[in-house]
């Protein structure tokens, strides 16, 4: 990677991951792009551009003009969000991943998107889900996701598209609040930690997702990217995860920290079916042994920091 694109680069991943590579490959390498702007650090604080991923003629011209190497796809509708509005979603994943696909042809351009644990559906094996299984999602989130895996496998088969991906778990950042996820539970609790010392899950106790803190996310897709293609058997679906846990197990984390920390539910049906019908912990060994996966991060070490970090904004 010298010269990368991102789209979504204002999103949950692309916020931290924009400001992370310009520190790595130089402030002026790294074009972020998005449908709106603001004022963090990955908008102003470096080359940024307005984009619609839907716009093929515009994302190939954004990509041209900053002489792209590296297309870094991160626009996307997340799972609660997209399944109240599924025709929505779909036109919006498929359609911009086939833009940037497209783009990424014809610049002869490294590409990475990220696929998602939402790949995955009720009758996947629910305990250490392997690398390769069954996958029957039953949101269009993860019919969206599984598509999109089975896209970037078919540009680097019948393109050479130099494509990659990873199975991302739910993502915990104290930078970017939840964006429409069904996981976003697992980021708000900190928040209410902090603010009122007390949090009403949507997700009912027992049920166990897993989990990774955004450094080692971010550390994920870099280690992916500069790794050798040659070891990689899978490309656009590695398994990565760093912890699984309930929202029991979480409260009880941060009650280490903060003693008086208190969970209550109020379940919210549509986001329940779509965490039940979720693995409850995945194997990543496949990452592993492709490339070197690995994290920095468990419950503890990331409640202790997240709740420092938040603690700080809040001042």
């Amino acid at each position: 990677m010298k010269r990368i694109m991102i789209t979504g680069a204002l999103g949950q991943i692309g916020s931290e991951l924009t400001v992370k590579l310009r520190d790595l490959y130089g402030r002026d390498n790294v074009l972020a792009t998005d449908v709106r702007t603001n004022d963090s650090e990955a908008a102003t604080e470096g080359p940024f551009e307005i984009l619609d991923v839907m716009d093929a003629k515009g994302m190939m011209e954004a990509a041209t003009n900053h002489h792209a190497d590296t297309i870094i796809h991160m626009a996307a509708l997340l799972s609660a969000t997209a399944e109240a509005n599924p025709v929505f979603a779909w036109n919006l994943n498929m359609g911009g991943l086939m833009n940037a696909l497209e783009t990424a042809k014809e610049l002869d351009a490294q590409f990475f998107t990220p696929s998602s644990i939402g790949a995955f559906g009720p009758t996947t094996p629910k305990d250490e889900t392997p690398q390769d299984t069954i996958q029957r999602p039953t949101t269009m989130y993860g019919v969206n996701k599984v598509a999109g895996e089975l896209l970037a496998d078919y540009y680097f088969h019948r393109f050479g598209v130099d494509t990659r991906g990873l199975r991302f778990p739910g993502l915990i950042s104290y930078v970017t609040p939840p964006g429409g996820g069904t996981t976003d539970y697992a980021v708000e609790i900190f928040y209410e930690a902090i603010k009122h010392g007390h949090y009403t899950s949507y997700i009912d106790k027992g049920t166990y997702m897993d989990m990774m803190y955004m450094p080692d996310a971010l550390n994920a897709i870099i280690d992916l990217m500069e790794a050798d293609p040659s070891n990689l058997r899978h490309r656009n679906s590695f398994n990565v995860t760093a912890m699984s846990f309930d929202p029991e197990e979480i409260a009880e984390a941060i009650r280490k920290e903060i003693p008086e920390f208190t969970l209550g539910y109020a379940v919210d049906p549509v986001r329940q079916q779509i965490a039940s019908s979720w693995p409850n912990s995945i194997d990543a060994s496949a990452a592993k042994k492709e490339w070197g996966f690995t994290t920095k991060y468990d419950l503890q070490t990331m409640t202790k920091d997240m709740l420092n970090k938040l603690a700080l904004k809040t001042i």
